[in-house]
């Protein structure tokens, strides 16, 4: 079911004022997930971050698209950040407002080659230019379909596979890091890689995504401590980061997705808090950035509604920890040294 804003009450925006990066989105034109708009580009971008907001700068995060037809497959992905890196320019005309869409770029490489690696990355920095800040390779693993596709078995336990981690200590020499999205249960994975690999930044995609869906479902009450667990554990590691978000996707259970009226912030408020206090509390302000996960996230809200829902989630933090929280982290992180 697509998003439909008339099944959503139009809300007032809190603290219009308040400068936000928003570290993770996509943008594509493809077929996919049915939930989803099958078109996201940059005017529909534009359509929710001028909406209220005050969203100075974007993060583009990989999404599939606009892969290469052909060549050497691994270097179909190289058409990805081409892609991005040709809206980031769009952008920085400055024809298209104030806001700047993709002036960073996560984009994928199968680290899985191992050494050869290098070479595909060097030649996503020769397409990307200094917007390139970090690679995606997600290493989520379920026993169900997600997002329309089946999950390739051999991402189970992929981040301790030596070819990837091969691959994986071509990043820092580049100046690079990893972004990492998979499900509760692999966090201890990868706070093992974030041990072994103590100088190469990592960013924990959507806290790490609790899933409470599937064949092997079990209650939140279940869930939330052995996700905490982790949580609280990969902390630790003082090369990880963490966004807060994602919890508009559909693994968190139907309470809100999907919904139908949509929730308000204030009803989200209550479901998300928690997730969230428990990733501040366990690696600080320093080390969290709110992230949207748009357009995936519309499957529960407006973008309008999600940034309301984050920053009344923040409402007793102090104004530095907000600046933390909705930009300061995320232009840290990302080298965002123009915004």
């Amino acid at each position: 079911m697509l998003f439909d804003p008339a099944n959503e009450p139009v809300e007032d925006v809190v603290a219009p004022e308040l400068p936000i990066v928003d570290p993770h989105h996509h943008l594509w034109d493809q077929k996919g997930n049915p939930r989803l708009p099958q078109r996201y580009l940059l005017e529909d971008l534009l359509r929710d971050t001028n909406n209220g907001h005050n969203i100075v700068a974007t993060v583009y995060l990989e999404a599939g698209a606009m892969y290469r037809k052909t060549g050497p497959e691994e270097l179909r992905t190289l058409g990805e950040t081409e892609f991005a890196n040709g809206i980031a320019a769009m952008s920085a005309s400055g024809i298209y407002g104030p806001t700047q869409a993709c002036a960073g770029i996560v984009s994928k490489v199968n680290l899985s080659l191992g050494d050869p690696a290098r070479d595909v990355l060097e030649a996503h920095q020769r397409a990307a230019g200094s917007r390139l800040k970090g690679i995606r390779d997600s290493y989520v693993w379920a026993n169900f379909v997600v997002f329309g596709r089946p999950v390739d078995p051999a991402r189970q336990h992929m981040l301790r596979n030596p070819a990837f981690r091969r691959g994986f200590a071509q990043l820092a020499p580049l100046g690079l890091h990893y972004e990492g999205w998979g499900f509760h249960y692999q966090i201890p994975e990868l706070t093992e890689i974030a041990r072994a690999f103590p100088d190469t930044s990592i960013v924990l995609n959507h806290v790490g995504t609790p899933l409470m869906i599937g064949p092997d479902a079990r209650p939140e009450g279940e869930v939330f401590p052995e996700w905490k667990r982790a949580i609280t554990e990969l902390a630790t590691c003082p090369n990880v980061v963490v966004k807060l978000g994602g919890l508009g996707m559909q693994f968190l259970g139907p309470e809100m997705f999907e919904r139908n009226p949509r929730p308000t912030s204030d009803e989200l408020v209550p479901r998300w808090r928690p997730y969230f206090e428990t990733c501040i509390e366990a690696f600080g302000v320093d080390r969290c950035m709110c992230e949207s996960n748009f357009p995936v996230d519309l499957s529960t809200c407006s973008y309008r509604t999600l940034w309301n829902a984050f920053k009344k989630i923040a409402a007793g933090a102090s104004e530095s920890e907000k600046t933390a929280l909705f930009s300061g982290t995320a232009k840290r992180i990302y080298r965002l040294t123009d915004v």
